[in-house]
């Protein structure tokens, strides 16, 4: 009887276990929006720090030496291609012309002398009056004469340079820079310091760098057997100011330095930009964004990726709705999405939103799929 009593209290406890899992019934698949990865067209960005310079970036320095007697411009003027600039006291050069001139003019009378000579030795020495050594030696004198002369007038025409070089004028149009000498100042051309910088920006050169791999990458995405024909592929590229807004308008990669920095192993490329409203100045920062449009790529949503460890990931659904972790590598971004390399391929499935605590097997319920086109 006790036998029988143990088997029926052990058949209870198990009809009741049952009718207690039968109460607790397992949660549905979550709902999830899927996007099925397809071929997209794309551009991606890239920003390189720029330096920028005037097209002409001038330092003023004083050819001779002197005290500065004037100086007709003021910092930050702008200024035409001949403009005086600045004066350094002239009386020692003019001086020394005055010196130079009357040289020229003894030399000159010295010339007419020596040929007044050879001309009263030349019957007397046909009438053998006198010897022909001494028409000779009045003729060698006229040679000395000349050659005199042709030295004066160059010392003539040196102290007219140095004279004229008391006035300094402006050798292209653009605007004045700090003026750190002053009237009365002494100044040298052995001075470390300019008396100016006088910059033309009516045009502006942006000035950046890319390293070996990046140039060697550079090269190969663009048309064209020579770097010339590349340069002239280029799309136009922005500028971005330290402010971060954007310089309304564009420019064009037109220089590629000659060879790599030896301590940096990078290579400078020049940008040009019109600048006729004078709003870029030489010393002004700023970066370079070029632009590069891609045809055909897989292009997926930032926020359908996770990143664990430095690598991205994504979450692939598989024909029986199941989800799994997978790896993917980048080729660039566009916007808020990412350009991808490799890990997925068209005809995948992801997961676009959701995931943060989805196993890898779990199964869902995918919304409506249907081809995402992102606008880049």
């Amino acid at each position: 009887m006790k036998v029988v009593i143990s088997f029926s209290l052990m058949a209870l406890i198990l009809m009741g276990c049952a009718n207690k899992n039968e109460g607790a019934p397992t949660a549905p698949p979550a709902n999830l929006p899927v996007m099925d990865v397809a071929y997209q067209s794309a551009s991606t960005e890239t920003e390189f720090p720029v330096a920028i310079q005037g097209k002409n970036d001038v330092e003023i320095r004083p050819q001779v030496n002197g005290t500065l007697d004037r100086i007709y411009v003021d910092e930050g003027a702008y200024v035409n291609q001949g403009a005086a600039l600045f004066k350094i006291n002239d009386n020692t050069y003019r001086q020394q012309l005055n010196n130079a001139v009357a040289g020229l003019n003894a030399a000159e009378a010295a010339l007419v002398n020596a040929q007044l000579e050879v001309e009263k030795l030349t019957p007397l020495t046909q009438n053998k009056v006198v010897s022909e050594y001494q028409l000779k030696t009045a003729k060698a004198n006229v040679g000395i004469a000349k050659a005199n002369v042709a030295a004066g007038r160059a010392a003539v025409a040196a102290a007219q340079i140095n004279l004229d070089y008391t006035l300094v004028k402006a050798p292209v149009s653009g605007y004045i820079g700090r003026l750190p000498k002053k009237q009365g100042s002494l100044i040298s051309t052995a001075d470390p310091e300019a008396l100016t910088r006088l910059s033309d920006t009516k045009e502006v050169y942006a000035y950046f760098s890319l390293g070996e791999n990046e140039f060697i990458n550079f090269k190969s995405t663009y048309g064209g057997a020579t770097l010339n024909e590349k340069l002239k592929s280029l799309p136009p590229v922005s500028l971005v100011l330290s402010d971060e807004s954007v310089y309304p308008q564009t420019g064009k990669i037109d220089m590629v330095d000659g060879q790599f920095d030896k301590t940096t192993g990078a290579i400078t490329l020049r940008a040009k930009f019109p600048n006729a409203g004078g709003l870029l100045r030489s010393g002004n920062t700023g970066k370079v964004r070029i632009s590069l449009a891609h045809d055909s790529s897989i292009v997926i949503p930032q926020d359908a990726t996770v990143e664990i460890q430095d690598k991205l990931y994504v979450f692939v659904v598989d024909k029986k709705n199941a989800v799994a972790r997978q790896p993917i590598s980048i080729s660039g971004k566009s916007g808020t999405n990412y350009l991808v390399k490799d890990g997925i391929k068209t005809g995948d499935r992801i997961v676009l939103k959701g995931f943060e605590n989805l196993p890898d097997g779990a199964v869902i319920n995918p919304e409506s799929p249907k081809k995402v086109a992102s606008k880049i």
